[in-house]
């Protein structure tokens, strides 16, 4: 049977539930167990796919398509997993299957309230993400306390009841603040968090407590007494240098005593691999400088996965990643130079609206022509592909429809027709809502034979990447920029998925986002080559 431990925060927000949650995951399935995780949003958006990136930070698509919080990468990233739809769920999508459900007759005419039915819905949701596991992982976003969040508490402390009592575990993540003026730590937040956990009846069986300081023993022994837990079950969790070697910490924490005993296993993870990718994260041999062009710098969080990639190629290549923030509007006004400097490698990234699109097309050029490598993700592939038609093809006009629905070469269009992952036919049109006519999720497609792509891939015929764009390489220009020394190498069912330049050291354009299928263990092939190239040492 499934076993069960349910992570919440206490006191405010950002305090790295989701890092705790990971984890905790990894040293699970670093000592054998089969391990998933759930991400419970109690926002009423159903999907944060139409929120702004300044509002939530990145959107993270899974396999199957769904666009889902940036926690759901965190997960995958660490315990080396694809997740789905089912590992994260929000408020917005449990009412809409219950009032769906209400409309079809489900419930045979009852009154539909929040207990049983909307917490009932949160149950069933839970269980199924945790079927074929021997743990899932639960975090609950938000902080105890929010009113937002009081069916989820609800539905956390009824499966306590409904489960074996040894097949739940709550787990509070709570903030031990430094008043500096008093020169102490202070636990009076986490005790009224933990009262106010245990008003909606919920004791938790653990506390993981961040705090800037360390925390002295009487503290810790406060802490078990005042909030009702075992002295060994109060973790101290401070900043890390990395993300990374936060499970190696808690491990050295004692973190391993109190989950064994709880749930009456033995824990022996084997953390050697994982540690020596983090020596290489924190003390690497290498170093080397990224030009990252994009729009959306002020908010970091909205290229997530694609800096944790680029972390990832690094402690495999033993290797620092020194991000350049190059502002594409920046770009436009004073030039590629001034903004790129001499950096290693140029990476244009993702994004939505014609705002700096122009600056990216100079970066691009500059890579092209400085003959310097360079990777484009999505928009950042399909501007690859105008800045070879403007300036090799002497195509002046080339331009995504996107940007400009009436330009005579259409180079970047929005096909009318596309098979989605369901094989159901999707139409879209300039006035379709953006959501239904993205191509979200994983697709095939196929490297060129002696392609930079199929160096970097291997040998097997079909690979598999995520996708989140609306907009494709109009294959009309395929033959004149092939004749033109463009290479188109990766196609999927007739749609363009890379380019390389043929004389060009290392220049490849991509229309999927490789960023989503990165792990600390496994990084992504294309994202390693691409620091591979940057790393060459002249």
């Amino acid at each position: 049977m499934t076993k069960f431990i349910f992570v919440t925060g206490g006191v405010l927000s950002s305090l790295g539930k989701g890092i705790t949650s990971a984890s905790i995951a990894t040293i699970l399935k670093q000592s054998g167990l089969r391990v998933s995780m759930l991400k419970i949003d109690p926002y009423l958006n159903v999907d944060p796919g139409t929120m702004s990136p300044l509002e939530h930070g990145e959107v993270f698509v899974t396999a199957d398509g769904a666009e889902t919080d940036l926690d759901i990468g965190h997960y995958e990233r660490f315990i080396d997993a694809t997740l789905s739809a089912k590992n994260n769920f929000t408020t917005g999508q449990v009412y809409q299957s219950v009032i769906k459900r209400e409309r079809e007759g489900g419930y045979l005419g009852k009154t539909i309230q929040v207990i049983p039915h909307v917490v009932d819905e949160i149950k069933n949701r839970i269980l199924n993400a945790g079927e074929g596991h021997d743990f899932l992982i639960v975090e609950l976003g938000g902080t105890v306390g929010d009113i937002e969040g009081l069916p989820f508490m609800e539905a956390i402390r009824e499966l306590r009841h409904d489960l074996p009592k040894t097949n739940t575990m709550n787990i509070h993540v709570t903030l031990i603040p430094y008043i500096s003026a008093a020169g102490e730590l202070k636990t009076k937040p986490s005790q009224h968090s933990v009262q106010e956990l245990r008003r909606i009846g919920i004791t938790p069986h653990m506390l993981v407590c961040r705090s800037e300081k360390p925390l002295p023993k009487e503290l810790k022994r406060k802490l078990a007494m005042s909030c009702d837990v075992d002295y060994d079950a109060v973790i101290e969790a401070g900043d890390a240098q990395s993300i990374y070697q936060v499970p190696l910490n808690f491990i050295k924490e004692g973190i391993l005593n109190p989950i064994s005993n709880h749930f009456n296993i033995k824990l022996k993870p084997n953390m050697e691999k994982w540690e020596t990718l983090v020596k290489h994260i924190i003390l690497p041999q290498d170093e080397v400088t990224i030009a990252f062009v994009g729009k959306y710098l002020d908010l970091k969080e909205s290229y997530k996965s694609l800096t944790e990639a680029l972390t990832h190629a690094g402690a495999h290549l033993n290797a620092k990643i020194n991000i350049n923030w190059c502002d594409s509007e920046r770009i436009e006004d004073v030039g590629a130079y001034e903004v790129i400097g001499n950096a290693d490698a140029i990476l244009v990234a993702g994004g939505f609206g014609h705002r700096g699109v122009e600056g990216k097309l100079k970066a691009i050029e500059y890579a092209r022509v400085n003959k310097i490598p360079f990777l484009g993700i999505c928009l950042g592939m399909q501007l690859s592909i105008v800045e070879y038609c403007r300036n090799v093809l002497n195509l002046e006009d080339a331009n995504s429809v996107e940007f400009d629905e009436n330009t005579s070469n259409p180079v970047i269009y929005l096909i009318d027709e596309f098979i989605d992952q369901s094989g159901i036919k999707q139409l879209r049109t300039i006035e379709s809502p953006m959501g239904g006519t993205m191509r979200l999720g994983e697709y095939p497609f196929e490297p060129k034979e002696g392609t930079n792509l199929r160096k970097a891939y291997g040998n097997n015929e079909t690979y598999y990447e995520r996708h989140r764009h609306r907009y494709e390489a109009n294959p009309k220009y395929k033959e004149a920029l092939e004749k033109a020394g463009m290479i188109i190498s990766g196609e999927s069912n007739g749609l363009i998925e890379a380019v390389e330049i043929k004389d060009h050291p290392w220049f490849v354009g991509v229309q999927f986002h490789p960023e989503f299928t990165s792990h600390l263990e496994t990084p992504n092939p294309i994202i390693l080559d691409f620091v591979k190239q940057a790393n060459k040492k002249d």
